[in-house]
């Protein structure tokens, strides 16, 4: 094993090769004391990660994936009735399954063109809990008078009265309509309008509060076998932090080049999660100590080919309270991927997604929560914090791999005995992989606040502000539920919108941030960049800046196109007009397929130091 180079790398879109090169370094002065190596982004000169490699990291994601499934859908499962559930566990997983992989291909080729994995988020959670924890109103007739009353249905037997599968329809109803909503604000361009007046002081504290949303579900996993849980995070720390310099010589499966004998790749950081959840589960299964709950165990009646279609249990219910929850669920979801596209850019020291990334992809977001909600499912699709985690955990991320993470997930949404294998995997392992993802998060939103003033008293108020109240508030409710308007939509409203960690957050700090005054430069907005995370943009040079911009370009010339988009959908294209597009043109076709992870070729220094405030 060798140690890699203290250096960075600096990374450079190269054409039509899909691949990322280095720039020429400048003369540096010579370091008075090396940095440390794991501190850096990895990637090689030429070309994408070998087939061999990606599809490993594409496993990577689909365990952690996995983590987010096997939550969402046990604890709205435990949530039901029983005997509500009239088809396997499995074929719902499935359909889930399925959605995440259509609306994952569809979000890396024509949506913001960031390496996001789509996966049923918490925010689609919070609210279908709500949704079918309230009790249903039942016609009841009351003695003496012919005319029928509403009541809330008390007994215990109220839910048998109903017919099967009527909560999970509608929440799937929820789920259409929320799709609806977001796909409608992307059309309109409101999310890229909003997201530029979204600085530091918006963005990070939604970061903070996503970290710590996940950890009631993490602590109930991990309980299941603490041993295991605290096993495997140990491991995943030593591979992703203490070994995460260390690299192995050239894999077998590439060929070798006279140009490059002597590439190492560091493999333990790269498979930081596939290695010891691969460990750790063989372990359980050696000493008998895997955890299946019976809500997601195996069922003879799931199918080994299934093709999922709409309507195929039964079409989606649409109430007033579905309308209700699907208004939250859109909200939460939206606030939630603006942040992942914000936080995915900067890992991958891009720009900030333009408004028209942003449109697209929330627009693309709804258009797969549409599609679960008709299959069946839940759950919707949204940007999946935990996978954007794993970026910074591994520090690489690639095109290519989100394109085998979208194949993959749809080929297991095609068996759902196969999906099923998911659920073989211990709960202590799933949830001490959500727990260290979410940590990684949480770090990259703390680590967001340099950007801004953080030693003025706005700012500080703000970010306190923002962060506590967003805690404070679900907190309350669960202990106090009071909020009854007697109109129950409303009350699933806003029982909903309250309870969502990332919207109030993202909420508070959208509007202190934008009414209490303050200067460009105390906000962290810089000069003449109304943009969030400017202040680090400003640093990078225009000409990289214009080239990073064009990974937020469609694959496909749209300044030819202009004359025929019509006006409602130009929020969607970069047209000619935009100032980020004047210079650099429009991209190619298949330009720069994969944005940080290169293998081939040995790197020369690099010349830019990483930004270590």
């Amino acid at each position: 094993m060798s140690r890699s180079h203290p250096h960075p790398i600096q990374l450079q879109s190269m054409g039509p090769q899909d691949a990322l090169a280095t720039l020429p370094p400048p003369p540096l002065p010579p370091q008075p004391a090396v940095q440390n190596p794991s501190s850096h982004p990895w990637a090689s000169q030429c070309g994408p990660p070998p087939w061999g490699l990606s599809c490993l990291l594409a496993l990577q994601h689909i365990l952690v994936l996995a983590s987010l499934l096997c939550v969402s859908h046990l604890l709205l499962l435990q949530n039901l009735p029983q005997g509500e559930l009239s088809y396997s566990p499995a074929q719902l997983l499935a359909s889930s399954l399925f959605s995440c992989g259509v609306s994952t291909t569809l979000q890396i080729w024509i949506g913001s063109r960031l390496p996001l994995v789509q996966a049923p988020s918490l925010e689609f959670l919070v609210p279908a809990l709500v949704l079918t924890s309230q009790k249903l109103p039942l016609a009841i007739r009351t003695p003496g008078n012919s005319s029928l009353v509403l009541r809330l249905c008390g007994g215990p037997g109220c839910h048998g009265l109903a017919p099967r599968n009527t909560s999970l329809r509608e929440v799937s109803g929820a789920v259409v309509v929320s799709g609806v909503l977001q796909g409608t604000l992307g059309l309109l361009g409101s999310p890229g309008r909003l997201f530029s007046h979204c600085g530091p002081l918006v963005l990070a504290p939604s970061l903070v509060v996503a970290g710590f949303s996940a950890h009631r579900e993490v602590s109930l996993f991990c309980s299941t076998h603490w041993g295991l849980a605290l096993l495997l995070i140990l491991v995943m720390v030593i591979c992703s932090q203490h070994l995460g310099s260390c690299q192995l010589p050239r894999c077998p499966w590439r060929p070798a080049s006279a140009s490059s004998p002597h590439t190492h790749i560091p493999v333990f950081r790269l498979l930081s999660v596939l290695i010891p959840v691969a460990c750790v589960w063989i372990i359980s299964a050696l000493l008998g100590l895997s955890v299946i709950p019976p809500e997601l165990s195996a069922s003879p009646r799931a199918p080994w080919v299934w093709l999922p279609h709409p309507g195929e249990w039964d079409w989606p219910l649409l109430t007033p309270r579905a309308v209700a929850a699907g208004i939250s669920m859109a909200l939460a979801a939206s606030t939630s991927s603006l942040g992942c596209y914000a936080l995915c850019g900067r890992l991958l020291q891009l720009p900030s997604p333009p408004p028209h990334a942003c449109n697209r992809g929330l627009s693309l977001e709804g258009l797969g929560s549409v599609l679960a909600g008709l299959l069946g499912s839940p759950l919707g699709t949204a940007s999946s914090f935990p996978n954007v985690g794993t970026v910074s955990l591994i520090q690489a991320g690639s095109r290519r791999v989100a394109h085998l993470v979208g194949l993959l997930c749809v080929g297991l949404g095609l068996s759902p005995r196969l999906a099923q294998l998911l659920t073989t995997i211990p709960l202590p392992v799933l949830g001490g992989v959500l727990g260290v993802t979410q940590a990684v998060v949480l770090s990259t939103g703390f680590s967001s606040f340099h950007l801004a003033d953080i030693d003025s008293g706005r700012n500080v108020f703000i970010v306190g502000f923002s962060v506590f109240m967003a805690l404070l508030l679900p907190r309350w409710l669960q202990e106090a539920p009071v909020l009854s308007t007697g109109w129950s939509p409303l009350d699933v409203l806003l029982h909903s919108l309250l309870t969502e960690p990332i919207f109030l957050a993202g909420l508070l700090g959208f509007l202190l941030e934008n009414t209490i005054p303050g200067t460009r430069l105390e906000r962290g907005l810089g000069q003449g960049l109304p943009s969030p995370f400017s202040t680090q943009e400003a640093r990078v040079p225009q000409k990289s800046r214009e080239k990073a911009a064009k990974e937020y370009q469609l694959p496909f010339p749209t300044p030819n196109w202009s004359p025929c988009i019509p006006q409602p959908l130009r929020c969607l294209c970069p047209l000619p007009e935009d100032p980020r597009n004047e210079e650099g043109g429009a991209c190619e076709p298949g330009e720069t397929a994969d944005l940080l992870l290169g293998f081939g070729e040995q790197c020369p220094e690099s010349s830019r130091e990483l930004r270590s405030q």
